[in-house]
């Protein structure tokens, strides 16, 4: 709730800057100027980096006694209050055997951030430059120790966003959800008969969380990257986009403008983009990982936790006890279902690290659908198996030809209108025109080629998940 309320405010007030807004209530103590923070790359090029903020400040990594103190400016910032409301309804039908089961839900949520009066804190760049000029990094400390082997990169406080008086972030959600199974049953000796029970529950709740927030919490800020040497000397990167990092015992490890992928600045790596392992899961695992995506995917901030939840598991890291207690309900059953493992050979390890091939493929279609605006993602939390599968199937014929496809090529889902202009507005959410005339149909697309790939990843994933499903 905290960290939606903060990055809808970054979001507002400086959508195109530097400011990063805190995600953790229990960071802002640490996010002093001049506080390190780590910057941390991450597994798919698309990806925005995260930041961690640490228990440390930059005086505290250099050689020697003497403390190296921040000088600090003090300005009123904005006055800010924002309201922000989300509709969300969903149906999901499945059959396995002789049981089938239909899903229903809809909700509306309300999230409300007063922040009242705002204060900004600036770091004096020049004067840091100048008391550090002649000062070393301490290679030996811990923390530079523990970088130099993940290749995060250290930044430094520049300016922070803090409260100036006590407030609140309240959020309210009404949610209804209706349950209906149909059970048929199958006679001895080959006499076949059927017995319907029906079962229909209305489950109906609200909830009304208010968070108050003590005067002093920093909401946002901004960071200046560190460029270490491996003889302790170090520059802070002041220019817009300079890369900062700790100096390998290999050059050719040393990130340069050459080694970076022109999409967003970020480095492509040579991760293998494969979903073909969440096809071999069985139907009921697929089902069920489908419904917890398409209830997570109205929830932005639980998004994000299972992602980086995944991303530590498949960077070989064990869930502790602790961060599994800090789940929700619906992202411990998200959990459940991706790491069911069945025990069948086509569910082979990635031989470099061991990780299960499925695992793997869940954080990618994850990864994919965290980078999807808010639009994309509600329209995808309403969108039926049919829909997707053929959507998928469109995508592909359209991506193959370079020509218009024939108008008779369109599969049967999509000719109806609804669904039709539904896939007009999940392509319109990606910078891309679907058009049709009387007997053709074809495809425009803008520059937005990163957003489009991560489209084209999830409608894949997605469909993979329903493929079967009735």
């Amino acid at each position: 709730m905290f960290s939606k309320a903060t990055a809808n405010f970054v979001r507002h007030i400086d959508p195109e800057g530097s400011l990063k807004h805190v995600s953790r209530l229990n960071d802002s103590d640490k996010l002093v100027p001049m506080a390190l923070v780590v910057k941390r790359n991450r597994m798919w090029f698309w990806q925005r980096p995260k930041y961690q903020p640490t228990d440390f400040t930059l005086s505290n990594l250099l050689q020697g006694d003497e403390v190296l103190s921040p000088d600090v400016s003090k300005t009123e910032f904005v006055t800010y209050e924002g309201t922000y409301r989300d509709k969300l309804s969903g149906k999901l039908d499945t059959e396995a055997g002789s049981v089938r089961a239909t899903l229903e839900g809809q909700g509306t949520s309300k999230l409300q951030s007063c922040f009242g009066k705002l204060k900004k804190e600036e770091l004096d760049v020049k004067k840091l430059l100048k008391d550090s000029s002649r000062r070393l990094i301490d290679m030996q400390q811990p923390l530079v120790q523990q970088l130099e082997k993940r290749a995060d990169v250290l930044t430094v406080v520049k300016e922070r966003i803090l409260t100036v008086n006590s407030c609140t972030v309240t959020q309210t959600k009404k949610e209804q959800c209706v349950f209906q199974g149909m059970l048929g049953l199958v006679g001895m000796m080959g006499s076949s008969f059927k017995v319907c029970a029906k079962d229909s529950n209305n489950v109906e709740v609200d909830s009304d969380v208010s968070l108050e927030i003590p005067s002093g919490t920093v909401i946002a800020y901004s960071i200046l990257e560190l460029e270490i040497k491996k003889s302790g000397h170090f520059n802070i990167c002041l220019q817009p986009g300079s890369i900062g990092g700790i100096e390998a015992d290999s050059l050719a490890s040393w990130p340069s403008q050459d080694s970076l992928d022109e999409v967003d600045g970020k480095s492509n790596g040579s991760q293998e983009m494969d979903l073909s392992p969440l096809a071999e899961l069985p139907q009921l695992t697929r089902c069920v990982l489908f419904k917890r995506l398409q209830e997570t995917l109205g929830d932005r901030t639980a998004l994000s936790d299972m992602e980086s939840l995944l991303e530590e598991l498949c960077s070989g890291e064990t869930l502790s006890m602790a961060k599994h207690k800090e789940l929700s309900e619906s992202q411990r059953k998200l959990l459940s279902a991706i790491l069911d493992r069945p025990g069948t050979d086509s569910h082979a390890e990635n031989s470099q690290c061991g990780i299960p091939s499925h695992l793997n493929a869940a954080h990618l279609l994850v990864s994919a659908l965290e980078e999807l605006p808010d639009p994309t993602l509600s329209l995808l939390s309403k969108s039926s198996a049919d829909f997707l599968e053929a959507f998928d199937t469109l995508m592909c014929m359209l991506k193959k030809s370079s020509e218009p496809l024939s108008i008779q090529c369109l599969p049967a889902p999509l000719q109806d209108n609804q669904a039709f202009q539904l896939a007009e507005q999940l392509l319109s959410s990606a910078n891309v025109t679907l058009k049709r005339d009387s007997d053709r149909l074809w495809m425009e697309t803008g520059d937005q080629a990163v957003l489009q790939l991560v489209l084209c990843l999830s409608i894949q994933g997605l469909s993979l998940l329903c493929k079967g499903q009735k």
